[in-house]
């Protein structure tokens, strides 16, 4: 069974930054995409950015410039670097790995952005 675990949310003031990580494990098969999705209170879950295919890299319009996805394929992991975070940022940010066909996702993580 996959599993997939995040850490690094937080409550942080408007213009600072927060690091996510994800780390997966259990699978047999490499993971053909990993990446980050995000949903705020009474919104459809969005994705933020992924990275698949070895290190191609997509981005949600809002978080270009600001946010980057980067992996560490050794240790299953990846990370979600936010610079200059606005009150827009704010909600529950999840974590997701393609393997095998079959996508499997972490139980979430709250990041809220507030002075």
């Amino acid at each position: 069974q996959v599993q997939v675990v995040e850490s690094g949310g937080g409550l942080v003031q408007p213009g600072g930054s927060l690091r996510l990580s994800c780390t997966a494990s259990g699978s047999r098969f490499s993971f053909a995409a990993m990446g980050w999705y995000r949903q705020a209170p009474g919104k459809q879950r969005d994705l933020v950015a992924r990275i698949f295919g070895g290190d191609s890299r997509n981005y949600a319009g809002s978080v270009k410039g600001r946010f980057t996805i980067s992996g560490d394929y050794a240790k299953n992991t990846v990370y979600l670097q936010m610079n200059s975070l606005i009150p827009e940022d704010t909600a529950v940010y999840y974590c997701y790995v393609v393997s095998a066909g079959t996508t499997y996702w972490g139980q979430g993580t709250q990041v809220t952005v507030s002075s």
